[in-house]
């Protein structure tokens, strides 16, 4: 397994986590074996909105069988459980009983990330960080009961809102090729409905989402990811926007790939969908490559975007021009180059002032980005 750094909280997450979807209806039995096997693909990183008792009984025990050490739980506030069925509530009281109820049935003292769940619109962001739940939140962390403060949503806008506080240390938002090509939403039901998709001409990933993506990095927020599949769409060459499936590794690679991205949270149903994910760490470069159905889609260009895809090497210098790219991405959205984005830089055994301009990568690139002026703008940036 390979193994991130949450951000800024100093913690380290496997890059494969599991969601808590795949709980649902299930008996303990099938919930322990969906745990073991993932325990022992080296996953260590378990998002949990569940509100449902019987789930978070089952989890919770499952899990009780190993050192708390060995697991980091990102946890929901504001999920609550009401005559048999799962709602997101903003009464105060409801999410202090749900939350003491959620420690309680998992058998926790504490919360690696503490996540403010589902927050989508506008009015509701300026409710929440302005009333009784974050101070609540923040109280927690104070406490020690929440290690990080995270928030839950599938809107571009809110999840840069969340950034910009300061207050946010994790984000968990739906990331995948074809969200990225979207502009922000207050209605997540879209997500899943045909028209969202069909008849569309796509250009790329959306300016905003790219934007986030980078500022989360420079800032230290960290980016979980859910909805990694698109909730099965990309699987599929029917659904699909690129009119071609990709494989769970390609998806998994995508997000991963991602500036600020530290793990994709899957939802399973079995020991066999937790292989299935897991298989991205044994997998080769060809079985993780993403760019030949993206650059090949016939209702969307990513053209002349760097996707940090790696097909651009080999470099006739040993350039990694995918890690000069990220780094030169990152710093363009800011007005000076942070030290410590330089000092990655610098890091790099060979950096961008060794391109001779042979042109091998610009040969390579399947969306046609002009290689050797963003080496220029390297070094520009960076210097030697």
């Amino acid at each position: 397994m390979e193994y991130q750094m949450l951000g800024r909280t100093g913690i380290k997450v496997s890059a494969i986590g599991i969601g808590g979807e795949g709980f649902e209806n299930k008996s303990y039995a099938d919930c322990e074996t969906i745990i073991d096997c993932a325990m022992k693909e080296g996953i260590n990183f378990f998002d949990i909105y569940n509100s449902n008792p019987e789930v978070r009984n089952n989890v919770g025990k499952a899990l009780g069988k190993y050192p708390r050490s060995s697991f980091v739980i990102e946890g929901h506030l504001c999920s609550a459980w009401d005559n048999g069925q799962y709602r997101r509530t903003r009464d105060f009281n409801e999410v202090v009983d749900a939350f003491e109820d959620f420690l309680n049935r998992m058998h926790l003292d504490h919360v690696d990330v503490g996540m403010i769940h589902y927050v989508d619109e506008q009015s509701d962001f300026d409710n929440i960080f302005a009333g009784e739940i974050i101070k609540y939140a923040k109280e927690l962390k104070d406490k020690g009961v929440i290690k990080s403060l995270g928030i839950s949503t599938h809107n571009t806008d809110i999840a840069c809102r969340a950034m910009d506080t300061g207050l946010i240390d994790v984000i968990l938002f739906s990331i995948n090729p074809a969200y990225d090509m979207l502009p922000a939403i207050e209605d997540v039901d879209i997500l899943f409905e045909e028209h969202t998709f069909k008849d569309r001409t796509y250009e790329g990933i959306d300016p905003n989402r790219d934007t986030l993506y980078r500022s989360c990095q420079n800032a230290g927020v960290a980016l979980t990811v859910m909805k990694g599949y698109a909730a099965g769409v990309l699987l599929s060459d029917k659904q699909s926007p690129f009119e071609k499936a990709l494989t769970p590794v390609q998806c998994l690679h995508y997000c991963l790939t991602r500036p600020a991205v530290a793990s994709v949270m899957i939802g399973v149903a079995n020991s066999n969908e937790v292989l299935a994910a897991t298989a991205y760490v044994t997998a080769s470069t060809k079985e993780k490559d993403y760019s030949e159905v993206l650059a090949n889609a016939p209702k969307s260009s990513f053209s002349g975007h760097c996707m940090y895809c790696g097909h651009c090497a080999p470099c006739s210098k040993k350039i990694d021009i995918a890690a000069v790219n990220k780094y030169l991405d990152l710093a363009l959205i800011q007005e000076t180059v942070p030290g410590t984005l330089k000092n990655h830089y610098d890091l790099l055994e060979h950096r961008a002032n060794e391109c001779i301009e042979c042109g091998l990568c610009m040969k390579n690139c399947p969306f046609g980005v002009d290689v050797i002026k963003k080496m220029k703008q390297a070094v520009t940036l960076f210097g030697n």
